[in-house]
């Protein structure tokens, strides 16, 4: 399945803390990644009359972009495809020339607080589950839309047609490049407006917030397309970069949620594991062939979000190290330098569960001081609150660790599928404390690896979807592993009966 010559792919990978890019390069049975360009990112705060709202700088984070690829191709050489992945549910609303026709709003703005209540009473949340099998989060895109809607419409032409296309971010940075402009499907199954069995817009489920809750989307939304299609060739007028035979080089829809093209880099050899892709948020889960949408699940509040190759992402959101990079950013601001290899030491010496917190207790959601929050929470269930920043990060990754064996245990009962082994991908695995601490909790055996797991799964099913590569799912993640350290972490037996403690005393 290996190219029959070295390829150069430009994966676009950005995340909502920061982006970069980065060329994949496919050469005897291996890839290996080279950065071009990394920024920050950030939502930026804005007054509204609606009060004040998050917003994301799309257009700088294209000039990075742009710089990135400009980058790779004068510092490496040709690109063969471009990939591009991104965070889920955020949109801009594109006009007949392809350009932004408002700012782009960040999940964590407070437009959307209420709304998932608003819909609900209009349409059960069941039988919204039994179509889309999303988890309910106030952020889903269809509940940004109604909030939208309610705070400014979606403009109309002068015909009354819409005069906008709605584009999650990694198509509208294809469309950018391309301008085409299509929904890829990993991406499109946050919106909540997918159909989980079938992987198409729910026909229904639009026509119900058509005529129930005056939410028209006729004309909004593009056409769905599944990972490896080819969206269209970079156009010379939006960047004049050319592939090794001189021909334009094509933008290919790779699992453009950037879970999704985590965990393709799952180097998994059957299929009885879990993953836990760690960044900001932690998505903890298992990969199925089809959803679960029962009662229990949505109960559970379990996503079924779609993947590469036809699979589904049965997972939960845990709050991921979101929590630890706001209390460094608080901490900061408060005269305290510190750096997270000096915070990891601290906290690998400091007691083990001396304090837990629900890492997922939407107290920790907004930006803040994630400390005073900690306090709060230690104190509200009669726990010690920490009493250094090393015992501040401890209490942060131990009450991860407790929030992936409660993920990892759920999801394995609810979909009925055993699991033998945990793979963690993504830059937390650098954190090798937290490693130890999820194979303990689950107590199960972890494989970290690998690290640049995004880049590394946006590149090869861009490779593919190109022609450069062939071969099953198996056969994508067999090269990454071939290409990849792994570490693994053996869990402590000794250890189970202090997690089962914690986690009672967590649950009161």
């Amino acid at each position: 399945m290996t190219a029959t010559r070295p390829v150069r792919i430009g994966a676009v990978d950005l995340g909502a803390s920061s982006g970069r890019v980065m060329v994949g390069t496919i050469a005897d049975g291996r890839i290996t990644l080279t950065q071009t360009r990394r920024f920050a990112n950030g939502a930026i705060p804005l007054p509204t009359r609606e009060g004040e709202r998050l917003f994301w700088d799309v257009l700088r984070l294209w000039g990075e972009v742009r710089e990135g690829l400009l980058a790779a191709v004068r510092d490496i050489g040709p690109l063969s495809a471009i990939g591009i992945d991104t965070w889920g549910v955020d949109y801009g609303l594109v006009n007949g020339s392809g350009t932004l026709s408002a700012q782009v709003h960040a999940y964590r703005s407070a437009r959307t607080r209420g709304i998932p209540e608003r819909v609900f009473a209009t349409i059960p949340a069941r039988e919204i589950y039994a179509i889309n099998g999303l988890q309910v989060q106030d952020f889903n895109t269809m509940f940004q839309l109604v909030a939208q809607a309610r705070d400014n419409g979606i403009p109309r032409s002068s015909n009354g047609a819409y005069a906008r296309t709605m584009l999650l971010l990694p198509d509208l940075l294809a469309c950018f490049l391309t301008g085409q402009r299509v929904a890829e499907v990993t991406n499109a199954s946050t919106t909540g407006l997918v159909d989980a069995r079938l992987r198409t817009w729910s026909r229904p489920l639009l026509e119900r917030l058509r005529t129930e809750l005056g939410l028209d989307l006729d004309g909004v939304l593009p056409d769905i397309i599944e990972p490896g299609t080819v969206i269209g060739p970079v156009l010379p007028e939006a960047l004049e970069i050319f592939g090794p035979d001189g021909a334009p080089t094509p933008v290919v829809a790779v699992g453009s949620h950037d879970t999704a093209s985590a965990v393709v880099a799952v180097p998994a050899t059957d299929p009885d594991f879990a993953y836990i892709s760690c960044g900001t948020w932690s998505l903890v889960g298992l990969e199925l062939e089809e959803p679960v949408l029962t009662l229990a699940s949505r109960t559970a509040n379990f996503t079924n979000e779609l993947g590469v190759d036809h699979t589904v992402r049965y997972l939960k959101n845990v709050m991921g190290l979101w929590v630890l990079n706001e209390a460094v950013r608080a901490w900061r601001r408060q005269g305290l330098e510190t750096f997270l290899p000096e915070l990891d030491a601290a906290a690998a010496t400091a007691e083990p569960l001396r304090t837990v917190v629900d890492i997922d207790d939407p107290v920790f959601y907004a930006p803040g001081d994630m400390a005073a929050r900690i306090d709060d929470a230690a104190r509200a269930t009669g726990q010690p609150r920490p009493r250094s920043v090393g015992e501040y990060v401890r209490c942060i990754d131990d009450s991860l660790a407790l929030a992936y064996r409660r993920a990892v245990r759920q999801a394995a009962e609810l979909s009925g599928r055993e699991v033998r082994v945990v793979h963690m991908v993504g830059g937390g695995i650098r954190n090798r404390l937290l490693c130890q601490l999820a194979a303990d909790a689950i107590g199960l055996p972890v494989l970290a690896g690998p690290a640049e797991g995004t880049a590394l799964g946006n590149a090869v099913v861009a490779a593919r979807g190109a022609g450069l590569l062939n071969g099953e799912l198996s056969d994508l993640r067999r090269l990454i592993r071939d290409s990849t350290d792994i570490t693994s972490y053996a869990p402590d037996p000794a250890a189970a009966a202090s997690w089962d403690a914690a986690e009672r005393r967590l649950l009161g």
